[in-house]
């Protein structure tokens, strides 16, 4: 049976979900949160150690202001809200992405959740805020070239990625019907198996998910080999 210890997704069409309840996009964000959850407490029901979500891309500068003001807002809320619940279900959080750009307080935030959390082992939780992949992949090579004596190799540049120290994904879930990477982990999954789901995101249920965890078990993974 195949190893699972890495899970990446991303949350695709909370905004779309939120207007055909003829309500707003931001609705639609809320409550995409409660599927966050869902999914974070199947993880830890599967062992799963790492599970990485696309909170905010660095595209995602180009929506109305409103919009990232209320993303910002609820990621602000939601972790501080939730703190003692993270801490008690034993989520390290863990964040990857860019600083540049972040207000200041979701900066102290996210940085004294980090340190709050940083002994939990039941699962790692790594939100990608204002993550971008080609952005992460020029950096990491731009920080190696500055090390002398240091060769261009895999394992160097890797250790020089957001990742670094955290395994490649098994599984990429996208949710929303769309059927493309967004600029997402590009570099880390090379070899990852890649399941797209119709549903929108708030409709994504604990079912959904075993079924893909399932559906991975019963995957003959090659790489390369017959």
């Amino acid at each position: 049976m195949n190893q699972l210890n890495h899970v990446a997704i991303i949350m695709d069409g909370n905004g779309r979900w939120g207007l055909k309840k003829n309500k707003t996009r931001n609705y639609g964000h809320l409550k995409g949160i409660e599927t966050v959850e869902t999914v974070i407490k199947t993880s830890i029901k599967n062992k799963i150690p790492f599970l990485t979500l696309y909170t905010f891309s660095t595209e995602n500068w180009r929506r109305p202001k409103g919009e990232i003001n209320f993303l910002f807002d609820l990621i602000r809320k939601s972790l501080k809200k939730k703190l003692k619940k993270i801490i008690k279900q034993g989520i390290k959080v863990n964040v990857i992405g860019s600083n540049k750009g972040l207000p200041k307080d979701i900066k102290k935030t996210v940085k004294f959740i980090q340190n709050k959390t940083l002994r939990n082992k039941s699962i790692t939780l790594n939100l990608a805020l204002n993550y971008g992949s080609k952005e992460e992949i020029i950096n990491a090579f731009k920080r190696l070239s500055l090390k002398k004596n240091t060769k261009i190799t895999i394992n160097n540049f890797e250790n020089n990625l957001y990742t670094k120290n955290i395994p490649d994904p098994e599984i990429l879930i996208r949710t929303g019907g769309t059927r493309r990477l967004s600029n997402f982990l590009l570099w880390q999954l090379a070899y990852t198996e890649i399941f797209f789901v119709d549903k929108l995101w708030p409709d994504f249920n604990e079912n959904d998910y075993n079924k893909i965890i399932n559906k991975f078990y019963n995957i003959k993974r090659n790489f390369g080999k017959i």
